[in-house]
């Protein structure tokens, strides 16, 4: 920013305006934080005068981003009034588009869900994964009761890393046809609301940052374990996406198989050891090793750890063989990122329970590395918490802007 001129005269409009939407906007991030304050525990909080605070409380009122939230009665003093953000003052809309599932939510500007759906994805194309997409959103914003127009910022998560440049989603094997380009276009056109598109282990990693067990972490990593497998960052509170948005890509990571106590057979893969982490790593990962070992009829990631909690033999050696796999992942991650917290979620990562100790155990011989590993909090709903945290953070801008006129 190019320095002032000091004869510059310093009452011009411009100049007074953006003080007086500096002040609004720092005791509007101020109530955020405290959720109700008094304009005296404002003055003393952000270090503005009283009669300031009251002028730009008067603002942020009249704008509809502040109201009225009660009162304080001191044993000394007189009865103050508490003020605190309108949370309807705006919405945001968070999508989390799996494999198995679309998860749909309108949070107001508090971070309230006051709508969500929960639908199987069966589509099995792009255009029908588009549509079946679309039409859950506008089922929710519906179901809300909020005007669409007020809905004013919306972010999706998708497996992959969407491409800003070519406007299309690359990476996401899981999903045919999904990196067509021009898709999210369309939904952005359909819907009427800017939406931004993250990978789902990234916003996985905010979700956990923001409202789960990551809270307080200086580094940690979301390593999410569904049909594929990811990785999310978190350092000092901000993403850490790498230079191209690829960084947590770990699914690439090349996966030469181990010999020894798996035997040849259950480290081989349809002949072959598996090319990549993720062929290792993943709830495909677990049925094929369960089917090795003997269990039969129609499986699922879900079905072999309950049968392993039963006791199951062929079970309990594929849960074995996916913690190790596991922990060859978590002491990559340690050896890379440094990390105080690793934490596994998506769908295999549910299954914590049975895992924990098979990964630590194997962790313990490949590493002396030891980052805490735990569990999400979030669990299936991690990357839809993380959207919708993502997109709030536009949102409140987005608002604030519109309602002063700080554009």
């Amino acid at each position: 920013m190019p320095a002032r001129d000091p004869l510059e005269p310093q009452d011009r409009p411009w100049n007074r305006q953006r003080l007086r939407a500096g002040n609004e906007r720092l005791l509007l991030d101020r109530l955020r934080a405290l959720g109700t304050a008094s304009r005296a525990q404002l003055a003393r909080e952000t270090g503005l005068s009283k009669p300031t605070v009251s002028s730009a409380l008067a603002s942020l009122e009249a704008a509809g981003l502040v109201r009225e939230a009660g009162t304080h009665a001191p044993e000394r003093g007189r009865t103050a009034v508490l003020y605190a953000p309108d949370p309807a003052a705006g919405y945001a809309l968070g999508v989390d588009i799996g494999r198995g599932w679309l998860r749909v939510a309108v949070v107001d500007l508090d971070g309230t869900v006051v709508a969500r759906a929960d639908v199987r994805n069966r589509a099995r194309a792009s255009a029908a994964l588009t549509a079946l997409v679309v039409d859950t959103a506008r089922q929710v914003i519906g179901d809300s009761g909020v005007d669409p127009a007020r809905v004013v910022h919306g972010v999706i998560g998708t497996p992959g890393v969407y491409d800003e440049q070519r406007r299309r989603v690359r990476y996401a094997m899981h999903l045919p046809g999904w990196g067509r380009a021009g898709l999210v276009d369309r939904m952005r056109e359909e819907l009427g609301v800017p939406l931004e598109v993250h990978n789902d282990a990234n916003l996985a990693a905010l979700g956990e940052y923001t409202y789960g067990v990551g809270a307080g972490s200086r580094l940690f990593a979301y390593i999410l374990i569904g049909t594929g497998l990811g990785m999310g960052i978190v350092s000092g509170g901000r993403l850490f996406a790498g230079a191209h948005g690829l960084a947590g890509e770990i699914g690439f990571l090349p996966w030469p198989g181990r010999r020894g106590p798996e035997t040849a057979e259950a480290s081989t893969r349809q002949g072959r050891e598996p090319e990549r982490l993720e062929d290792a790593v993943s709830g495909t990962a677990v049925v094929e090793a369960a089917r090795r070992f003997g269990m039969s009829g129609q499986l699922t990631a879900k079905a072999v750890f309950d049968a392993a909690r039963q006791g199951d033999p062929a079970a309990l050696r594929a849960v074995e063989l996916e913690g190790e796999r596991i922990a060859h992942t978590v002491a990559a991650a340690a050896a890379v990122l440094d990390p105080d917290l690793v934490v596994l979620g998506g769908g295999v990562g549910h299954s914590v329970d049975l895992l924990l100790g098979p990964v630590r155990e194997h962790l313990r011989a490949l590493t002396p590395l030891r980052p805490v590993i735990a569990p999400s909090r979030l669990g299936e709903d991690a990357v839809l918490l993380g959207a919708a945290a993502t997109a709030l953070d536009t949102a409140r801008n987005l608002v604030f802007e519109r309602r002063t006129g700080d554009a």
